[in-house]
């Protein structure tokens, strides 16, 4: 099983989770709520590894290091 499958059962098995918590009540704005919680514990972890050094963190999460300071103040995360 690969790194990949392992976070992706992770996330599925949350989402089932979710729609359980729901029950007969119809989700909203899936997309959004679902990005807003994965992306900012991806950027924190991203700063820790890379020491708090935005260039690094941008290249391992594959975006600009101007589109990282954006998300990083979408979020109110400092560097």
């Amino acid at each position: 099983m690969s790194k990949k499958d392992v976070l992706e059962d992770c996330v599925r098995a949350s989402l089932e989770r979710y729609f359980e918590d729901l029950g007969d009540s119809e989700p909203h704005d899936m997309w959004d709520m679902v990005m807003r919680c994965v992306e900012r514990p991806v950027l924190e972890v991203a700063l820790e590894r890379s020491g708090g050094n935005q260039s690094r963190a941008s290249e391992m999460l594959g975006i600009t290091r101007n589109t990282l300071r954006k998300k990083l103040q979408a979020h109110n995360l400092q560097p």
